[in-house]
């Protein structure tokens, strides 16, 4: 928890860096193998922080798992329990996607209300909403999220803003949910696609899946599956803007880049030569990169995870940029520290003006969730000395091997206690 980076600024990344299994799938396939007695397998699974964090909560509700290399496997018994308790789910947010599956297999759940990154409020309030709509009784007691019903009943869910847990959460209670439920502006992140075909190959039956209208026909029982989690987007869009403020050149595989569209026509934008593959892409830049306006949304729209690696290329580019957050608010706590670094930023409400410098200046700095540490280190790799960054636990949490992995493409960067 004390490890800090010390990153060496003025190197060129180049070379090639494959990309595993998506931090924002695995957690929640892991939550949805609750919903099968037997044996569950995941492959590609990234060795981050928060798998085996996962495989804690799931310990704790009488599952068997066991993590081997990028497969973790996970036993579920016939009757799990039912409350998850707090020191498992405190340390982050993502163990909230248990609630769906424990409603639906238990008729009961008590969640302990979760931690995670410091990026805003996110209320649970749709999430409960939804499962109140299927005929759940649902309320916060004593911070936890308390669940019950003698059985669901599916219906038609609406959702206010197209949230990806609460849809996750949704889903995975309405497949086991007397009925047909749909749930409209539902969320259409690949990483929710990628859930609906591991719960349809355990039998559940989902229409829409990638679309704002989700459909589940309620079944009686599903079965254990074998599935490989998709590719980590965020990851590898990291990789190709750290590429483009380096002024280095990249190839990253094990991604789809159809699931990056607007991130690599962003990166065009600045300048950067970006060739698309089947399994990846490569990034190639010339010089410094030209000011962008990013502007954060749900899917297909700009990911709000890449917003603090969009203000560092910013804090470099030539011009001025214009950074909007949609989706959470406290994400501009970023722009503190990229002022540290000698950033020519400010905030005004949801928006961040930034005009770019040639060079950034070294300083202590401090990550306050996954991303942010990830922008602080790119911003490291362009800085004039060694910037030291605390607080890396948090990098661990979302990015498998990311100092190996850096140093392999020519970056300066070393772990110190």
């Amino acid at each position: 928890m004390n490890d800090r980076f010390l990153v060496t600024g003025g190197a060129r990344l180049a070379g090639e860096v494959a990309v595993g299994g998506a931090k924002n799938s695995v957690l929640k396939l892991m939550a949805a193998s609750l919903l099968a007695e037997g044996t569950t397998t995941l492959r590609n699974c990234p060795d981050i922080a928060d798998v085996p964090l996962m495989a804690e909560v799931l310990r704790g509700l009488g599952a068997v798992v066991t993590i081997d290399g990028d497969t973790v496997t996970i036993d579920t018994p016939a009757e799990p329990k039912y409350n998850a308790d707090f020191d498992a789910v405190k340390q982050f947010r993502a163990s909230v996607c248990v609630l769906g599956p424990l409603i639906a297999r238990c008729h009961r759940a008590v969640v302990a209300l979760p931690g995670g990154d410091a990026i805003g409020s996110r209320p649970l309030d749709m999430h409960q909403a939804g499962l109140r709509a299927l005929g759940a009784e649902s309320s916060i007691e004593h911070g936890c999220v308390v669940a019950s019903a003698d059985t669901l009943i599916g219906g038609p869910i609406a959702l206010e803003f197209p949230s990806v847990g609460a849809t996750e959460n949704i889903l995975m209670a309405a497949v086991l949910a007397d009925g047909v439920t749909t749930i409209d502006n539902a969320a259409r992140e690949p990483e929710i696609v990628d859930l609906c075909e591991m719960l349809t190959q355990m039998g559940a039956q989902i229409a829409g899946a990638g679309t704002s209208t989700l459909t589940i026909t309620g079944v009686r029982d599903l079965t254990p599956t074998t599935h490989v989690v998709v590719g980590d987007r965020i990851v590898a869009a990291t990789w190709g803007i750290a590429a483009a403020m380096t002024s280095g050149d990249v190839r990253v595989t094990g991604v789809s880049p159809a699931h990056l569209q607007l991130v690599l026509h962003k990166l065009v934008d600045a300048g950067a030569q970006v060739d698309q593959f089947d399994d990846g892409f490569r990034v190639r830049q010339s010089g410094r990169p030209s000011a962008v306006n990013f502007s954060t949304l749900p899917f297909p729209g700009f990911p709000t995870d890449l917003q603090p690696l969009a203000i560092a290329l910013a804090s470099v580019a030539d011009g001025m940029s214009v950074i909007t957050e949609n989706v959470f608010e406290a994400r501009f706590r970023f722009v503190e520290e990229m002022v540290r670094l000698g950033a020519d930023a400010r905030t005004d409400g949801h928006h961040a003006v930034i005009r770019g410098v040639e060079r950034l200046s070294s300083a202590p700095v401090w990550c306050s969730d996954i991303r942010a540490g990830a922008g602080l280190v790119l911003a490291g790799l362009v800085a004039d000395s060694v910037t030291e960054i605390h607080d890396v636990y948090h990098i661990d949490r979302g990015y498998p091997g990311f100092v190996e992995q850096l140093r392999e493409l020519g970056g300066e960067i070393e772990r110190v206690g």
